[in-house]
């Protein structure tokens, strides 16, 4: 089914694009030291011979599949079809005759994180059936909406689904996601309707109360029990309910929480939550000890803000999928190792593991969507968002084709050159976003300077043809960023969209105190301070005063510190 919302942004098809570069160096990282590892067995032992050894074991699988499903489609690579196919049927086929498919035994099924695993099992299962056209991925989907609307609701015998999950009822709640694209592939009203159930229980007794609060306060960590993680993934799922069913009253809450997280809650690095939960207004306390950036909730803000982008089109959104992308998602894998950083922290070793965690499982989930926002079309326009190199191919003025063809080496610099090639000679507007950290930012076509307007969208309609050049030029200008309140008299570098941080194993001959100027500074190049097998190859030296003496301190991009185990530092004492 349709959404009944107009979709502004639609996504590029992923077997559509190809990107390189940094960005896809990264999501070819993830694919090969992430998801050929995962331990298949492990993730289906709970499903088989139950119960599983451990509460929420039975989310990995849904994640699993998610996120292969959509490197698959966007890379075609056998090696990952074969493992996708094998999991997805020994899933299936695990499913009980009346559609349960958990990891608990008889008498505690529906109880703690069992409703939240079967929202995982619809994520992959649905991303198979999408990638697939399997149709006993769907039927197994239908299943398991089928026994959830048999076991709860407002009818006699019937469980109340807030007293069936963990947080005020949020982990079960968060099932409203998924179920919403059920009804879409299925098209069966009754799923629809559970998902109505589902925001009327949040006023249930001891319910999370998610629309009620934020309609009236706008305050996430005043909402239910204030878990980041649960509380994004229903907002996900209203968001998804509003496109649905053009109900401005799904939509009002989630706008709410994006403007509070944007303005109040969120890192630098774009992602939020300490010890999992929303904090204080602009209270961001950034070290190990303060288990800040969870990694599934850097990817469920990155899927809240696809969707929104998705409704929208504004560019807002591009920014906060471009500074999480850049930054904290990245930064939570290791791009030499695979391994998953649980929290991932601005000051102190990101703590890279190869075990599984739910954040194990996120990260890669968030990795492998980065294709979806790179390029794709806003009101039928082909538009580049990400300037990243690669190949985007699109379809235009009736099934007409074109390709854009883009070489760079952003986010080294800012040069980018996109060759312009429709099947036929045609007119059609091309959308280049303008990043709001670009400065001296200039387009030409074949050579010719064109009109730069002062909006986040650069608009060039004409008639193209074969081989007509887009050069692209500007700036990345380093921003001097404030420590706020939890880092007061401390400052942190951004280039581009960037962050950029000390490693203390690129510096090991500084002290561990040492202080930067923060209006006069001056980045230099430092390729040379890199080590051997380093994945990256930016590095930036800048003067510090270390021990009251002069020193130069070499920075590199947060996504790609600590990957050989560095204590990082991103803010730096500035000095007075």
């Amino acid at each position: 089914m349709a959404y009944k919302v107009k979709e502004t942004f639609s996504s590029a098809l992923l077997n559509q694009q190809t990107v390189t570069g940094w960005l896809g160096e990264r999501m070819k990282a993830n694919t090969e030291n992430r998801l050929y590892k995962v331990e298949e067995t492990a993730l289906l032992a709970g499903f088989i011979n139950k119960p599983g050894v451990h509460p929420w074991i039975g989310e990995h699988v849904g994640k699993f599949l998610e996120a292969a499903c959509n490197s698959y489609k966007n890379k075609n690579d056998t090696k990952l079809k074969i493992q996708i196919d094998r999991t997805a049927q020994q899933l299936i086929a695990s499913q009980l005759s009346d559609g349960y498919l958990g990891t608990y035994d008889p008498e505690n099924q529906w109880t703690s994180w069992d409703v939240w695993s079967h929202k995982y099992d619809l994520i992959g299962l649905l991303s198979y059936y999408e990638l697939t056209g399997y149709k006993p991925a769907l039927t197994a989907s239908e299943r398991v909406g089928d026994i959830l609307i048999n076991k709860f609701g407002d009818k006699p015998g019937q469980l109340d689904i807030i007293k069936s999950g963990s947080h005020v009822g949020m982990a079960a709640t968060s099932v409203i996601d998924p179920m919403t694209d059920l009804y879409r592939f299925s098209g069966a009203k009754k799923y629809l309707d559970f998902c109505f159930y589902i925001t009327k229980s949040y006023n249930n007794p001891k319910g999370p109360r998610i629309i009620s609060t934020l309609d009236s306060i706008g305050r996430v960590d005043k909402t239910a029990n204030s878990k980041a993680y649960e509380m994004l993934s229903n907002l996900v799922g209203l968001a998804k309910l509003y496109r649905v069913t053009a109900d401005e009253q799904f939509l009002k809450p989630v706008l709410a929480a994006w403007k509070d997280i944007a303005e109040k809650r969120l890192y630098i690095t774009g992602t939020t939550s300490s010890f999992e939960h929303f904090q204080d207004d602009h209270l961001l306390p950034a070290s190990n000890k303060d288990n800040m950036g969870e990694g599934c909730v850097t990817t469920t803000w990155i899927q809240l803000n696809f969707q929104l982008l998705s409704i929208f089109g504004d560019m807002k959104y591009v920014d906060e999928l471009e500074r999480s992308v850049y930054n904290h998602l990245t930064g939570a894998e290791n791009p030499q190792t695979g391994g998953v950083s649980y929290y991932t922290p601005l000051m102190g070793a990101k703590p890279y593991k190869s075990v599984i965690t739910c954040c194990m499982s996120s990260i890669p989930r968030g990795i492998a969507m980065i294709p979806l926002f790179t390029n794709g079309k806003i009101n039928g326009s082909p538009s580049i968002l990400f300037y990243q190199p690669g190949v985007y191919k699109t379809e235009i003025n009736n099934n007409e084709t074109v390709a854009f063809n883009t070489k760079t080496s952003f986010p080294e610099n800012g040069n980018i050159s996109i060759e312009v090639n429709p099947s036929n000679s045609q007119k059609f507007e091309v959308l280049l976003r303008k990043p709001y950290w670009a400065t001296d930012y200039k387009v030409s076509i074949n050579g010719t300077p064109q009109i730069v307007s002062d909006k986040a969208m650069i608009s060039l309609n004409r008639t193209w043809n074969k081989g007509d050049k887009i050069e692209v030029n500007f700036s990345l200008p380093v921003q001097v960023l404030d420590g706020g309140i939890s880092y007061p008299g401390a400052i942190a570098f951004q280039r581009g969209p960037q962050v950029l941080v000390f490693d203390k194993l690129l510096n090991p001959t500084l002290p561990q105190e040492f202080s930067v100027q923060a209006n006069n500074f001056q980045l230099q190049q430092a390729y040379n301070s890199l080590p051997v097998k380093w994945v990256g190859t930016q590095a930036y030296q800048v003067k510090a005063t270390a021990d009251g003496k002069p020193a130069n301190i070499v920075l590199v991009p947060y996504a790609d510190a600590s990957q050989t185990g560095g204590v990082v530092t991103t803010w730096i004492k500035a000095e007075k």
